[in-house]
């Protein structure tokens, strides 16, 4: 009997701890801060994409680091401006936050994005895009390092 009892106290404990982990009450606590942008935020810093893309286009930085996994990024182009054919080693996710772009992944029809629009592209599939007759900035979340390579045509 003794021994059951001592099994079922166990059993409790345990249970009682995964409770409490699974509330957080054993979490650690995080010094990191919680963000949020829009896309006219006057604390975002602006930076210039790579030199195969189009004048005027810029990148500002809403969370992580670059060079490492997981960074969200706003990619703003100008009206009109065409993105030439590229590939990312990482997949991205993306969000229209302000415009109309045309999107063409390779082998693919053409998508049109517009404000709101969710897309999903996948790692190393070129692709290009249009914005339309107004400025274009695109949320893109990179699941691992920031990179953008041109796509040469054969």
């Amino acid at each position: 009997m003794k021994i059951k009892k001592q099994l079922i106290e166990i059993k409790s404990f345990y249970f009682l701890l995964m409770f409490f982990i699974s509330c957080g009450i054993f979490a650690q606590e995080t010094t990191e801060n919680s963000v949020s942008f829009t896309e006219n935020d006057s604390n975002l810093e602006w930076g210039p994409c790579p030199d195969f893309m189009p004048e005027g286009c810029n990148i500002a930085v809403l969370h992580g680091n670059p060079a490492e996994k997981n960074t969200d990024i706003f990619f703003k182009v100008p009206a009109n401006a065409s993105i030439p054919n590229h590939t990312h080693t990482s997949p991205e996710r993306m969000i229209l936050v302000s415009g109309e772009m045309e999107v063409t992944y390779e082998g693919e029809q053409p998508q049109t994005l517009k404000e709101g629009t969710y897309a999903y592209g996948p790692a190393n599939k070129p692709h290009s895009a249009k914005c339309g007759d107004s400025p274009c900035v695109l949320f893109i979340a990179f699941e691992d390092p920031v990179d953008a390579m041109p796509v040469e045509k054969d």
